[in-house]
C-alpha cells in the first residue's frame, strides 16, 4: 500500500511507524521544526518514562504530490479546512482519522464525495521534544478498536482492505457501519467534559467539584438526547439510564485516574479544537 500519513504528531507519528515497519511505501508529511527533526532522527519513540529512544526512519515529505493507494489525515478538527484545500489535487482515497462531528458532506464537497472515509484513532501518547511517548499495553485499544468506516455505512472492498492491512500491521481496526454516529455520540460525551475539565482548571479540580460535574451530566444528557442519529457504540445508551449519583462517583473516579491526568493543561491548539467540535455539535443538536 502507497500511503500518506498527513500529520505529524502523536497518533501520525505511531500510525505511520507501525505501517512502515509493516512493509508499506509510507510518507509521514510534516512541515516547520517537525519535519526537520524527523528529517534529522526519523520518528522518535519512547516507552512511558523510559530513557530509551528508539528511532524509525520514516520517509517525510513536505508537500503531498502524485497518487497514494491511501492518504489517513491525523490533525485536530479547526485544522481540517486547510488540509481539504491541499488534497484537492491529489489522487487518492482520503480515511480522516481525528474529532469531526460534522459529518462527511462538508469533507466530500471539497475533495469529492467518493474519496472520504471516516475513522477514529484510540491508540494514546504525548509529545515530549520530538520524542513521542506511548503506552506499551493500552487496555483502551484492546477493548475499544480503532473504527473505521464508508459515510453510507457499506462494507465496501476497500473498506475491508484497509482494515486488513491495518490488522496485518498490528492496529486493532473494526469496520463501524455507523461511522457517522459514532463520531457524533463521541463528541456529545466529550465536549462536556473538556469544557468542565478546562473551566474547573483540571481534572481533579473537577473531582472535587461534584455539582459542576452533575450539570456535565445533564448536559451530555442534553446532547445524546438531541442527536440526529443513534448513540454508537450502544453502550453510551448507560449515560441516559444510569442514577445521576452512579454517573457522579463513576466520573469523579475517573478524573482522579492517570488517565485523566492527560486532559489537564491543554495547548492553544487543544482549546482550538473544542471549540470547533463544541461548534458542531451545537448545529446538529440545537440544545445549546
Amino acid at each position: 500500500m502507497k500511503l500518506l500519513v498527513y500529520g505529524a504528531g502523536v497518533l501520525g507519528s505511531l500510525f505511520s511507524t507501525r505501517m512502515h515497519e509493516a512493509g508499506h511505501d509510507v510518507s509521514l508529511l510534516a512541515r516547520g521544526e517537525r519535519l526537520n527533526a524527523l528529517r534529522r532522527h526519523g520518528v522518535q519513540l519512547a516507552e512511558g518514562g523510559s530513557p530509551a529512544i528508539r528511532r524509525v526512519p520514516v520517509p517525510v515529505v513536505e508537500h503531498p504530490t502524485g497518487r497514494y493507494d491511501l492518504i489517513a489525515v491525523f490533525v485536530r478538527t479547526h485544522q481540517v479546512e486547510a488540509v481539504l484545500e491541499t488534497l484537492t489535487d491529489v489522487e487518492g482515497d482520503v480515511l480522516f482519522m481525528l474529532n469531526w462531528a460534522a459529518g462527511a458532506e462538508p469533507l466530500g464537497a471539497v475533495i469529492g464525495h467518493e474519496r472520504v472515509l471516516l475513522g477514529f484513532p484510540t491508540a494514546a501518547g504525548t509529545m515530549d521534544g520530538d520524542v513521542v511517548r506511548y503506552r506499551a499495553t493500552n487496555i483502551i485499544t484492546r477493548l475499544f478498536p480503532t473504527p473505521i468506516g464508508e459515510p453510507d455505512g457499506r462494507a465496501t472492498p476497500r473498506l475491508k482492505r484497509i482494515v486488513r492491512e491495518f490488522r496485518a500491521a498490528g492496529i486493532n481496526a473494526k469496520a463501524e457501519p455507523q461511522m457517522d454516529a459514532w463520531l457524533k455520540t463521541h463528541a456529545a460525551f466529550e465536549v462536556p467534559i473538556l469544557q468542565a475539565v478546562n473551566a474547573a482548571g483540571g481534572p481533579v479540580a473537577l473531582a472535587n467539584d461534584p455539582d459542576t460535574i452533575r450539570g456535565m451530566i445533564r448536559l451530555m444528557r442534553q446532547n445524546l438526547t438531541a442527536l440526529p442519529t443513534p448513540l454508537v457504540p450502544r453502550g453510551f445508551v448507560a449515560l441516559q439510564t444510569l442514577p445521576e449519583g452512579l454517573l457522579l462517583a463513576m466520573l469523579r473516579r475517573f478524573l482522579r485516574s492517570p488517565t485523566a491526568a492527560q486532559l489537564d493543561g491543554p495547548s492553544p491548539a487543544a482549546r482550538a479544537e473544542l471549540e470547533r467540535l463544541a461548534e458542531q455539535i451545537r448545529v446538529h443538536t440545537r440544545v445549546w
